[in-house]
């Protein structure tokens, strides 16, 4: 159940004829009143003799009765009330009840206070009821309405329990601005799946991501063909921006025009320059320029750089970790406007979800993020990547690793009480989940044919290495159906000179694996990252990704045994 503070009005007969009229799109269905301050108050919707100017007169009679000097000039208040899309279809008695808790509340009408002011709620459709009161009580005093929207919310919370009905995850006020009815109305009339808020939000986050100067960031814009007008100070500073869809116009043929203050709030100018201006002790104002890459070798940096994060996330204050959990929305952006067409819409989703992970009222120390803009920024100027061969087995192996960051997203945010948050970063994550399913089939496949017809003595020795490096795991492990993929990796790093053991021994050191689906398809992608092997199978057996060095060389000196694993086993 929502409820919603609408903007304080003036003029209360404007507003009832809105409630009793057939709506902009003809979309209110048998207006009439439910509930009243007055059991009395008349109906103009099921009472033929009862008209509009009868019911503004009655609530307007305290305002009236003040000296015109007293009188307060913006005196209707508004609450829509909104059931969510699953919930039964409540009847007028309920509905009725529902609006009396809200006055009470909120302030407009206490329990018990006879004094209180006056309001009337109004159901024009099955789903939701507005109420419109007066804002001078019988009295003749104003009444006390500290937070009013917060304590509707509280409220909404409550009835949601006593009703049955889908809990809706408690707000924190960071949430991006939702889309107006008017402007769902006309997305609909244009046959729209978004409103033009929706599209500019997505277009304005994907021209910030990675972007390492206010004028790329402009640039960019441009480039997705918006219209943009920029706010001039005299000095020539730019002090503020807003963004039009070339289609959208308004009723006079002229392009709406949004801030980025109304997009998200942290797409207005000042905070968007934050990522920019802010420093960590150790990096430096901006990310560097691209490094000479092809999609390929993005995503692998991007990969390495969500490890990275993932590290800081585990070990650093919440100012860090909330730097690290924004900066993993524009990494998500970055992949999600690049990847191939078979798992762009689950990346787009996933994105569109963890921005509302990627804000709180936890302030991001920006500057140590350093890592993941510098990897979304790789990604874009990387350009668009294949769905197969190195790009899409690489995008498996990006994915892979970003979905255990919007799980520690998830879980930083469950323990600060952000439930909003956690529920999007979780809902990104299972978008994300999705996503991997469909980069991963083919090269997954690959592995796990290949592994499949390992010499079963090489198979016993992988599965040894198994056992002796995850011992608490290796049954469950070696009973997924990934294990011959795994197989045929612990093969490849053999190949190449890497201790099995000793690989997979670090691997999974550095971080847990009982959250992963299938632990086996994680420690593929771990190794053949950290081993320094092509991605996808098919690009060689047992060969290093040229120009691509996963480890320092003393870790790599580290990794090469000299042991009897390193040894092939005699055949039998």
């Amino acid at each position: 159940m929502i409820p919603r503070v609408h903007k304080r009005g003036s003029e209360t007969i404007g507003l009832i004829r809105y409630l009793y009229g057939p709506g902009i799109h003809e979309e209110h269905v048998d207006p009439h009143l439910v509930a009243a301050f007055d059991p009395l108050t008349p109906d103009p919707g099921r009472n033929p003799g009862a008209t509009y100017k009868q019911l503004q007169r009655l609530l307007d009679q305290p305002v009236n009765a003040l000296p015109v000097g007293r009188r307060p000039k913006k005196h209707v208040w508004h609450l829509s009330v909104r059931a969510s899309p699953e919930d039964p279809i409540l009847p007028d008695e309920d509905w009725a009840a529902i609006a009396r808790r809200m006055v009470a509340a909120t302030g407009i009408a206490p329990d018990g206070d006879d004094a209180a002011c006056r309001w009337a709620a109004v159901r024009h459709a099955d789903d939701h009821v507005h109420i419109i009161a007066t804002l001078v009580r019988d009295d003749g005093r104003r009444p006390r309405l500290h937070n009013e929207a917060r304590r509707a919310q509280a409220e909404a919370r409550l009835i949601e329990a006593d009703y049955g009905l889908r809990r809706v995850t408690p707000g924190d006020g960071t949430a991006a601005k939702r889309p107006t009815s008017a402007e769902r109305h006309k997305a609909d009339r244009h046959g729209q799946q978004r409103t033009p808020r929706e599209e500019l939000r997505e277009a304005v986050r994907r021209s910030v991501a990675g972007a390492a100067s206010e004028e790329e960031f402009f640039n960019r814009l441009a480039a997705a063909g918006l219209l943009i007008r920029r706010r001039i100070a005299p000095s020539g500073d730019t002090l503020g921006y807003t963004v039009a869809l070339p289609g959208d116009r308004n009723a006079k043929g002229e392009p709406v025009f949004y801030s980025g203050s109304k997009l998200a709030p942290d797409l207005s100018l000042p905070r968007i320059r934050e990522r920019w201006n802010q420093t960590s002790d150790n990096t430096s104002q901006q990310p560097a320029q691209p490094s000479p890459t092809g999609p390929s070798s993005a995503r692998r940096r991007a990969t390495t750089a969500a490890w990275q994060a993932l590290l800081v996330i585990d070990h650093s204050d919440d100012g860090v970790i909330a730097a690290q959990i924004a900066a993993t929305g524009e990494v998500l952006d970055a992949l999600a406007h690049t990847s191939a067409a078979h798992t762009r819409h689950e990346l787009q989703a996933a994105a569109t979800a963890f921005e509302r992970a990627s804000r709180s009222h936890v302030r991001a120390a920006r500057g140590h993020e350093h890592a993941l803009r510098q990897a979304a920024r790789d990604l874009v100027h990387s350009g668009s990547a294949f769905g197969q061969g190195e790009d899409g087995a690489t995008t498996a192996m990006a994915i892979d690793m970003v979905i255990f960051l919007a799980i520690a997203a998830a879980n930083w945010h469950a323990k600060k009480q952000h439930a909003q948050q956690a529920e999007a970063a979780h809902q990104a994550a299972a978008h994300l989940r999705a996503a991997y399913q469909a980069a991963a089939r083919h090269p997954m496949a690959l592995l796990h044919q290949r592994g499949s017809h390992l010499a079963p003595a090489w198979q016993r020795q992988h599965a040894t290495a198994v056992r002796q490096a995850l011992p608490e795991l290796a049954d469950q492990i070696l009973a997924e159906p990934g294990w011959p993929a795994l197989a045929a990796t612990l093969d490849d790093a053999r190949t190449v000179g890497h201790n099995p053991t000793t690989l997979l021994t670090q691997a999974a050191a550095r971080r847990e694996l009982n959250s992963a689906e299938r632990m086996s398809d994680v420690l593929v992608w771990r190794l053949r990252r950290m081993a320094g092997l092509p991605a996808d199978p098919q690009n060689s057996q047992g060969r290093r990704v040229g120009g691509t060095h996963a480890l320092s060389s003393p870790e790599r000196a580290a990794h090469i045994g000299t042991g009897p694993a390193n040894n092939p086993p005699r055949r039998r």
